[in-house]
C-alpha cells in the first residue's frame, strides 16, 4: 500500500489509514506552515477536525481558551510563548537534517540522497518522560511540511498536547514507538519515488498533464500502450483527466485508441487481484480519477468511453481522428455514444458512427474482393471443397444484402466422425465475429436426451429451480443476436427437443422461460449429424474409383485432369432416393427438414488430402520437440505415405492423428526416456531399408488386397557431417503382445 505514495503526497483515504495504524486520531493532526505561526501568536496552533483529515475544507475551529498548551507534560521540555510548544524550528538537542533542491528541482535531504515529497524535516530527538516525542537522546519526531501542496492545503505534524493539570491526554497524546512506523513510511516513500518504471511515471505524467515529461519517456523509448497494474493506459487516464494536449502526443506514438481497460469495478478488481478492496479504491481514486462510480463496472472501456464521461470536446475529436472506434463496445454491451450528453460531444458522435460505418463497409467489401471466403476456410480445412464453396456462397448472399431477412439461415452438415464439421463451423464464426468468444455458441446436443430437457435451451418457468439463471441459448443469443449457433451431434437430441426449433428456425425468435421474446433473424444456425454417414463415405468412395478408372483411360494433359479424380459431386438421385428417408426416419418430420437451407455433404479424404493432414500432423510435433527439447525434427517423403495408410474411413482426421502419436511419438518418448536424444540434436524419420519395397508394389496390387506387413519407421540422428545413425531404442512392452495366463 505504501507503493501508491511514491507519486505524489499521499492522498487522504491513505494518510487515515497510516494514523490508524499509528492509533492516533485525526482531530490530532495540527495545521504548520504559516499557518502554525500565526497559531502560535494567537494562543495556539489549529487542530485539524476528521471533517478535514477526511480531505474536505473547513474552518478549523480554535482550541478553547481555558485549554493552554503546556510544557510540564513532556518532562519539562521548552515551552514557546505563552505555554504554547514550538512549533516551527529545532530545539535543543534536536540533530535536524537540512533540504536542498535535487535533480530537476525535486528536493532531497543532504547527507542521505533521498527524494522526498516536497520538503520532509526528520528531526532526531529523545524520549522523556514517558515516552513522549520531544528532545532527547533516543526520540524521533516526524514533520512533514513545507511548500509542498497537500490535499487539505496546509503541511501536518505530530504534536502532542497537554491539560490544565500537566499530566498526557489520553486521546492528544502520542504512543510510545508511534513515530517508528511514520518513519518507515516516509524512508519508503522516499526509496519508492526514486525507483519508479517508465511506464508509471509515463501514466503519473498523463494524469497531472506533464507534457514535457511524457516527451521525455517516450524518447527514451518507454511502452505507450504499458498497463497500470489495475488494468488501464495513459492514454486512458488523459482522456478521463481531460488533458488533449496529453492525448494528441500519445496518439503520436501510435497509442492504441480502441484498447479496452481491464479494471471492472472496486470489489470486482480488488477480488481478481487478491487486494483490498481500500487499496483499490484508494488507487484508483488516486493514479486515474476520483469522480467516477466505484460500483460501476468499467471493464471494456475505451479511452474514448472516458473522454465522454469527461464530455470533453477536443479529447473526443482528437481520439476520433486518431482511429477510435465509435462502435466498440464495453463489457457491458454499451458504445461511447450511450454515455453522451446533449450537446456537440453527442452530435460528433452520431456523424462519427455513420461516417465510420460506411467506412468500415467498404473495407470489408474491398477485403471480400482481394481475399474470398472460401480462400480463408481452405487455410484452416483440408479438402471438402464442396462444403466450402456451399457455405461460403450462402454467406456471400447475406453479406451483400442479397437474402431474406426475416429468415435465419439454417445448415446441416453430414459425414463421418473427424472430417471438418465442427472446424468449419467454427472458422465461419471467426470469420463473421472477430471476437468467436461471444460470436460463436456451441452446444452439445448429447445433453439433451430426455424430454424435459428443453428447459435447458429457454430456461426453466416460474416456480421451478434455475429459473432466474435463464436458458442456455437464449442468454447467449440475448448478448449477440447475430451469433453462429453450433447444434453439435444434433442426432443424439430427443425428437420432441427438436420441436422447439421450429419456430427458431422459420422465424427467427425464441421466447424464454420468462416470457420474452428474443429476436435472432440474423443469426446463423449450423447442425452436425453423424446420420447417414457410412452411405454417404461409400458413395463417395465408389464415385472416386469410377473417377480414377476413367482418368487411366485418358492421357492427361496437364495437372487439373490428375487432379479431377479427387474433385467428386454428390448427384442429386443419391441425395433424394437415400439420403432424405433416412432423415426423415431419424427426425420423424418433415416441416423440420423443409426449415433447412442447405444440407451440406462432407466426403472422406482422398489420398493428396491424407497427405495434407499426415503433414500438419507431423509439423505440429516438429514445433513441440523444438519448443520443449531443442530437437530438429525431419522426415522423408516416403514415411507420409506410410502414415497416410493408417486412415480409417469412419473416423477421418481423428485416425491420422492417433497413427502419428502410435508410429512416431512413441518413439521419440521411449528414446528421450532412454537418453538416447541429446539436446539440440537433428532427427530425422525413415522407412526401413528392406520395407521401402512394400511401397513400390502397394501401387501395383488391387485396392481391396490386405497388407501382410506395415513398413517399419525408424528414428537416425543426423551427424553435423551429415551422416546419419540409426537410434536403438529398446522397444517398451506392448499390451497387444502379452499373454496373460491364468
Amino acid at each position: 500500500m505504501l507503493a501508491s505514495l511514491a507519486v505524489r503526497p499521499p492522498p487522504p483515504g491513505l494518510v487515515r489509514l497510516l494514523w490508524a495504524r499509528l492509533w492516533l486520531s485525526p482531530s490530532r493532526l495540527v495545521y504548520g506552515g504559516a499557518a502554525a505561526a500565526e497559531g502560535a501568536g494567537s494562543g495556539g496552533p489549529r487542530l485539524l477536525p476528521p471533517s478535514l483529515a477526511r480531505g474536505r475544507r473547513q474552518h478549523a475551529p480554535q482550541p478553547s481558551a481555558g485549554l493552554p498548551w503546556r510544557g510540564g507534560a513532556c518532562g519539562g521540555r521548552q515551552r514557546g510563548p505563552g505555554g504554547t510548544p514550538p512549533v516551527t524550528g529545532p530545539g535543543p538537542g534536536v540533530t535536524p537534517v537540512a533540504v536542498g533542491p535535487g535533480p530537476k528541482g525535486t528536493p532531497v535531504a543532504a547527507g542521505l540522497g533521498l527524494r522526498v515529497p516536497g520538503a520532509a524535516l526528520l528531526r532526531a530527538a529523545g524520549l522523556a518522560g514517558q515516552g513522549c516525542p520531544g528532545p532527547g537522546p533516543s526520540g524521533l519526531a516526524v514533520s512533514l511540511g513545507g511548500p509542498a501542496a497537500w490535499p487539505w492545503g496546509a503541511e501536518h505534524r505530530c504534536r502532542r498536547g497537554g491539560d490544565p493539570g500537566g499530566r498526557r491526554s489520553r486521546d492528544r497524546s502520542c504512543p510510545p514507538g508511534a513515530a517508528l512506523p511514520a518513519l518507515v513510511a516516509v524512508l519508503a516513500y522516499c526509496y519508492l519515488r526514486d525507483h519508479l518504471s517508465k511506464e508509471d511515471a509515463l501514466l503519473e505524467a498523463a494524469r497531472i498533464n506533464n507534457v514535457s515529461e511524457v516527451n521525455r519517456l517516450l524518447l527514451e523509448g518507454t511502452d505507450v500502450n504499458a498497463r497500470h497494474k489495475l488494468g488501464w493506459t495513459a492514454l486512458m487516464v488523459a482522456a478521463i483527466s481531460r488533458n488533449s494536449s496529453v492525448v494528441k502526443i500519445l496518439l503520436a506514438a501510435n497509442a492504441d485508441p480502441n484498447l479496452g481497460d481491464d479494471f471492472s469495478s472496486v470489489y470486482e478488481t480488488a477480488k481478481e487481484k487478491g487486494l483490498h478492496s481500500l487499496e483499490v479504491l484508494v488507487t484508483r481514486e488516486d493514479d486515474f480519477n476520483n469522480r467516477l462510480n466505484i460500483r460501476a463496472n468499467f471493464k471494456g472501456c475505451t479511452a474514448l468511453h472516458y473522454a465522454v464521461l469527461a464530455d470533453d470536446y477536443l479529447t473526443v475529436k482528437l481520439l476520433l481522428d486518431g482511429g477510435a472506434n465509435p462502435l466498440q463496445k464495453n463489457e457491458m454491451g454499451h458504445t461511447p455514444l450511450d454515455y453522451a450528453r446533449e450537446g456537440e460531444v453527442m452530435n460528433l458522435l452520431k456523424a462519427s458512427e455513420t461516417k465510420f460505418q460506411e467506412e468500415q463497409r467498404r473495407r470489408e467489401v474491398e477485403e471480400r474482393r482481394r481475399f474470398p471466403l472460401e480462400q480463408r476456410l481452405k487455410e484452416h480445412i483440408i479438402g471438402q471443397e464442396s462444403a466450402i464453396a456451399t457455405v461460403g456462397a450462402a454467406i456471400r448472399r447475406k453479406e451483400n444484402g442479397w437474402y431474406d431477412e426475416e429468415h435465419p439461415l439454417v445448415f446441416l452438415f453430414l459425414g463421418s466422425s473427424g472430417i471438418g464439421k465442427t472446424e468449419l463451423a467454427k472458422q465461419t464464426a471467426k470469420y463473421i465475429h472477430k471476437d468467436v468468444k461471444k460470436g460463436f455458441i456451441r452446444l452439445d446436443m448429447s445433453e439433451f436426451q430426455e424430454r424435459h430437457e428443453v428447459a435447458k435451451f429457454i430456461g426453466s418457468p416460474p416456480g421451478y429451480v434455475g429459473h432466474e439463471e435463464g436458458g442456455q441459448l437464449t442468454k447467449k443469443l440475448r448478448q449477440c443476436p447475430n451469433a453462429v449457433v453450433l447444434f453439435d451431434e444434433v442426432d443424439k437430441a430427443h425428437p420432441d427437443v427438436l420441436t422447439i426449433m421450429l419456430q427458431l428456425f422459420d422465424e427467427g425468435r425464441l421466447t424464454d422461460g420468462k416470457g420474452k421474446t428474443i429476436d435472432c433473424k440474423d443469426a446463423i444456425f449450423i447442425m452436425t449429424s453423424n446420420v447417414a454417414s457410412d452411405e454417404i463415405a461409400q458413395h463417395a468412395l465408389q464415385l472416386r474409383q469410377e473417377a480414377m478408372e476413367m482418368s487411366k483411360k485418358r492421357i492427361a494433359e496437364n495437372l487439373e485432369d490428375v487432379q479431377m479424380s479427387d474433385k467428386i459431386t454428390i448427384s442429386k438421385q443419391f441425395k433424394e432416393k437415400v439420403i432424405r428417408p433416412i432423415l426423415k426416419a431419424h427426425f420423424r418430420r418433415d416441416e423440420f427438414l423443409g426449415r433447412i437451407n442447405e444440407i451440406v455433404y462432407f466426403l472422406p479424404f482422398c489420398h493428396s488430402e491424407l497427405i495434407q493432414l499426415v503433414n500438419k500432423e507431423l509439423n505440429f510435433w516438429a514445433k513441440k520437440a523444438k519448443a520443449r527439447h531443442n530437437i530438429t525434427l525431419l522426415w522423408d517423403r516416403e514415411v507420409m505415405d506410410v502414415l497416410a495408410d493408417g486412415y480409417n474411413l469412419h473416423y477421418g482426421a481423428r485416425s491420422i492423428k492417433h497413427e502419428v502419436e502410435r508410429r512416431v511419438v512413441n518413439q521419440l518418448a521411449a528414446a528421450y526416456e532412454q537418453d538416447l536424444l541429446p539436446r539440440g540434436c537433428t532427427l530425422r524419420i525413415t522407412v526401413e531399408d528392406s520395407d521401402k519395397q512394400l511401397l513400390k508394389t502397394k501401387d501395383s496390387s488391387s485396392p481391396g488386397a490386405e497388407k501382410t506387413k506395415m513398413p517399419t519407421l525408424r528414428l537416425e540422428i543426423v551427424e553435423k557431417d551429415s551422416k546419419s545413425r540409426k537410434l536403438d531404442i529398446q522397444a517398451p512392452l506392448n499390451p497387444e503382445n502379452i499373454a496373460y495366463f491364468l
